[in-house]
């Protein structure tokens, strides 16, 4: 455990040797579109007010609180990790400090979420941006140095999850809902 622990402190302060001061802004941008996952809350609204999008939307939204729930409410009491830049000596965050625990990353873990629902529903294009902007997200906590990649990888294995579920249990109510129909012709 002390080697992994090692490790993630040396790739942590090393992403910290490599910060461009002018880059910093945009890497805050982006972590800011994971902050209480009011980006992909906006977007799951924004797909449930077209009906081509509508199961889309919803299956956004299902993953965000099946993520959530994981992340926020079971695992990161359980855990209750303390943040990198309270134990590594020399690491700087560069936004406010979170006040919750760190393992797993709710950023990582909502952004995934919500592209793993889209990746099924959308055009693959669109697919393959929302999966490029949920990694995006996930590096910001590393560069700004207030998670663990632990915490990064846990929140995306968690996210991915809660959006592949969120599709099966989408898509069964789909399923009923269309047999129910039929039944009613």
């Amino acid at each position: 455990m002390n080697i992994i622990f090692q490790l993630e402190q040396e790739i942590l302060l090393w992403i910290q040797s490599i910060r461009l001061e002018w880059l910093t802004p945009l890497w805050k941008a982006i972590t800011f579109l994971g902050n209480g996952g009011w980006f992909w809350i906006f977007l799951s609204v924004f797909f449930l007010l077209f009906s081509q999008t509508r199961k889309v939307g919803g299956t956004v939204l299902f993953a965000l609180i099946i993520g959530a729930l994981i992340t926020n409410v079971c695992v990161k009491p359980a855990v209750a990790r303390i943040r990198p830049y309270e134990v590594i000596e020399g690491l700087i965050p560069l936004i406010n400090p979170p006040m919750d625990f760190s393992f797993p990353s709710g950023h990582s873990c909502a952004a995934f979420a919500a592209a793993t629902a889209c990746w099924e529903g959308l055009p693959k294009k669109y697919g393959i941006a929302m999966l490029a902007l949920a990694g995006l997200v996930s590096f910001s906590r590393l560069y700004l140095g207030v998670h663990y990649p632990s915490d990064v990888a846990a929140g995306i294995a968690v996210g991915v999850f809660a959006g592949w579920l969120s599709q099966k249990i989408v898509l069964l109510f789909f399923i009923q809902k269309q047999k129910r129909t039929d039944s009613c012709d």
